[in-house]
């Protein structure tokens, strides 16, 4: 009994913090290209990214982010990256910022493939040292605060047809900040993706799907669950063959 009370009052406890934390459904449209090109048959790459987030179903902005960056190939399954990235976000959905913000970033990782269970998983590993824009009320003097963050992304597809062209794409990704400026907000945010994939080339496929994407806000208090169609282009086209 006494066990069964103590997990009563710690659940009682979770509810109420619930109720005092406030929620955000937001129903956003991303549209994504994805490029990783081999260069001149050398292990070196060229990563080139560009990211489309709309928010109200595609209306109006959320989020533009362009990310280039240099891959190397140390083996068929090991390829290490590097690159910087460049993000403005605008006031968007339930819980709007009050106004409109610039971030810098540099970030490094490390993917991993494997076979598990007759399907290629890929391990994905990212650090990202964040420059982001803080504006004072009078929208002229700008503060540049330095925060840190990991990312972890697994990811599978799973075979649809006969010649593998057409295929179903599972992935999620778990983002955690730390660092001397995370305070309330060690827990970042999750994206967890579901859709159809097609191979219309052997260096190029295309995947459209859904994100559910949940985001704990800067101030541990606020949260967003956006549900979020996504398109992703993706291609691994050789440059100078």
């Amino acid at each position: 009994m006494t066990r069964f009370l103590l997990s009563l009052a710690a659940l009682c406890l979770a509810l109420s913090t619930v109720r005092a934390d406030q929620h955000a459904d937001n129903y956003n449209l991303w549209i994504n290209y994805v490029g990783d090109h081999p260069l001149f048959n050398t292990p070196w790459g060229l990563h080139l990214e560009i990211q489309n987030r709309r928010e109200d179903w595609g209306d109006e902005w959320q989020q533009l982010l362009i990310r280039p960056g240099i891959n190397y190939t140390l083996s068929p399954s090991v390829t290490v990256s590097a690159g910087y990235g460049y993000v403005k976000t605008y006031p968007y959905g339930e819980l709007p910022v009050a106004q409109e913000f610039d971030e810098h970033r540099l970030w490094e990782q490390v993917t991993y493939k494997m076979q598990l269970f007759g399907l290629e998983w890929q391990h994905r590993l990212r650090l990202e040292q964040r420059w982001i824009e803080a504006q004072h009320a009078d929208g002229d003097t700008r503060n540049w605060r330095l925060e840190n963050r990991v990312r972890y992304l697994l990811r599978t597809s799973i075979p649809l047809t006969a010649d593998k062209k057409t295929y179903l794409a599972l992935w999620n990704e778990v983002f955690l900040n730390f660092g001397g400026n995370i305070v309330k907000n060690h827990f970042d945010q999750n994206r967890a993706f579901i859709g159809l994939g097609r191979k219309l080339s052997p260096t190029t496929r295309l995947e459209v799907g859904f994100m559910e994407q949940t985001v704990q806000r800067r101030g541990g208090d606020k949260w967003e669950a956006n549900h979020t169609p996504s398109i992703w282009l993706m291609s691994a086209w050789p440059f100078g063959r």
